[in-house]
């Protein structure tokens, strides 16, 4: 699909699951934790986890209880570990094709302060960005409206677009906010799957893509 894109224009972007696979990031996490807690076997260990995950299972007690240590310390290295992770293809097309029309990008996200920079830095897309807008950093999380008016008080009189991937609380604000919404369908990876409970009009975005690269700047 097509966004028109000049000097008055803001492309708002989530960030899990929108630029990226969140689950890749807990690939990462788990990976460090193995090798670190079970260096001579950490990839038997690494597997355990990610089985016990992907069955509803609790692994860091798991791993806490055989291998005696705290809970607290496994999720502690889970948050603020460096991440092995990438930007979906065309994020960074995407990205330049935005700032050669002069448009602003921002990222309006949910989580913890720390590990979200450490998920920007580690994509390459810092420098890239007018504003970051993180749940723990302004004290509200999505779908607060305030999350989406910060970024109306930064930039003034702009048309603003919102592209991010969870039906359930994504959307909501900005399309009272009279936003271009355009949702990014799962790809099968998404840590958030259950869309089809959140299909009703004031939470569905008003564009659905399968891709970040199909969407074109003009």
């Amino acid at each position: 699909m097509d966004i028109k894109v000049n000097k008055r224009t803001v492309v708002a972007f989530d960030l899990d699951d929108t630029l990226y696979n969140e689950i890749d990031f807990l690939k990462s996490a788990y990976k460090e934790i193995a090798a670190t807690i079970d260096p001579t076997s950490w990839k038997a260990t690494y597997a355990l986890m990610f089985s016990l995950h992907r069955c509803g299972e609790d692994a860091f007690q798991f791993v806490a209880d055989k291998f005696i240590c705290e809970k607290s310390e496994l999720l502690d290295r889970y948050r603020n570990h460096y991440p092995e992770i990438t930007p979906f293809q065309g994020v960074i097309e995407l990205f330049q094709s935005i700032k050669s029309k002069g448009g602003k990008i921002c990222l309006i996200t949910d989580g913890r302060s720390t590990t979200q920079h450490s998920k920007i830095k580690a994509l390459g897309i810092q420098h890239f960005l007018d504003k970051i807008v993180i749940s723990e950093e302004v004290g509200t999380e999505k779908p607060n409206t305030n999350n989406f008016h910060i970024i109306e008080e930064v930039f003034k009189k702009h048309n603003y677009t919102y592209i991010a991937d969870n039906f359930r609380k994504d959307f909501i604000s900005p399309n009272k906010l009279g936003w271009q919404t355009i949702g990014l369908i799962d790809n099968g990876q998404n840590i958030h799957f259950d869309s089809h409970r959140y299909m009703k009009n004031s939470l569905k975005p008003k564009e659905v893509i399968l891709k970040i690269s199909d969407i074109t700047v003009i």
